[in-house]
This record gives structure tokens, sequence and C-alpha cells, in this order.
């Protein structure tokens, strides 16, 4: 068996100390997370994922918008903790916004109301296949990433600032830079009592 995805499976890791060092171009990682958008599972074809990829002055607005909503709810005495958690989030050089069009969801529910319930599960399902796609092509490339979730805190923001779609309901957010720390070890649980395996 060929083991070039299985090493890009081990290779992909949260990454939290990100740089500025274009790794890719802008048009490489656009490019990029468009292939994977187009190439992404979804139930009944629904493709349902929205992404929106911010670079540089957008991508420091974007953590600042987190600093200022996240300054609102965090006790002064703990925030510079949390500032310099964001920072480290905004040291990179772009920033992936992950959405799911809720429009879609909502039109397959009606047009195939013996699976209403399921669609938003199936949504959710996909756009997680999608965030795991993107991350793991960056890992191929080299480039670091974690996957951040401050919404719904942010979403009045995020949909008033870049004027995007009052369908699209944002999942999570992925900061992405040059790789200044590698991740360190990480601990498994036993597989056998993770995978049951029948004959």
């Amino acid at each position: 068996m060929k083991d070039g995805f299985l090493k890009l499976a081990e290779k992909r890791r949260s990454i939290y100390a990100l740089g500025q060092e274009k790794v890719l171009t802008e048009s490489e990682l656009v490019s990029l997370v468009q292939n994977m958008v187009k190439h992404c599972p979804t139930a009944f074809n629904s493709q349902s994922g929205r992404v929106v990829v911010l670079f540089g002055g957008e991508n420091q607005r974007l953590w600042n918008v987190v600093k200022d909503c996240l300054r609102e709810k965090v006790p002064a005495e703990a925030f510079a903790k949390t500032e310099e958690k964001i920072n480290s989030f905004a040291a990179g050089f772009a920033t992936v916004l992950y959405f799911i069009d809720d429009e879609v969801t909502e039109g397959l529910q009606k047009k195939y109301p013996l699976y209403a319930e399921n669609f938003p599960i199936w949504a959710e399902q996909a756009n997680g296949m999608l965030q795991y796609m993107v991350w793991t092509a960056l890992a191929e490339q080299n480039v670091g990433a974690s996957l951040q979730h401050y919404n719904p805190l942010i979403d009045e923001k995020v949909h008033e600032i870049w004027n995007l779609p009052k369908s699209w309901r944002l999942r999570a957010q992925m900061p992405m830079g040059s790789i200044e720390t590698a991740a360190g070890e990480k601990t498994y649980l036993p597989l056998e009592e993770r995978v049951w395996v029948f004959k």
C-alpha cells in the first residue's frame, strides 16, 4: 500500500507558533483551497461549504475582532493571556473561515422531507471533511495551521465587515503561516479501545 496519504495524516498537526514567511504565494493558497472546496464530498452533492480567505490587513482585522469580542467577555485580569493566544493566530499570513450555507440545507429539507432532520448533520459532517482536507493539504506544503472556534461570538461582526450572505453560518477559523515551532509529542489512547473488529 502506498503510504502518501497516511504520512500526511500523521504530519497534519495543530501548529500554534505561526510566522509570516510565505511558504505558498497567495494565489497558490487560494488555488489549494478552491480545489479542496470543489472536491470535498457532500451528501446529495449539496456543496453547502463556503469559504473566505483573509490575507494581510484583512487577516489582522479578523483577529482584532476576536480580541474585541473576547474583551467584553473575559475578566480584565485574565485578558493578557487571552490576548497573547489571539496574537499567536494573527501572527500567521492568512486565515480561512469556514461556513455552511443554510439556504442549501433548507432547500434540501424541503425537496427531501423524509431526510429533513439529517441534512443539517450531513452539512456539518461535510464541513468537517472540508476543514480536514484543507488542513492536510496545507501540511503537505509545510504550512502550519490550527482550527479555532470563536463562532458564534464573532458571527455578527464577520458578516457585517465582509458583507457576507446571511445564510452563511460560520463554523470555524483556520489561522495559518510558516511553522516557527513544531507540534509537540502527542499521546494516543490504545487502538484496541477505539477500533473493534468482528469476524
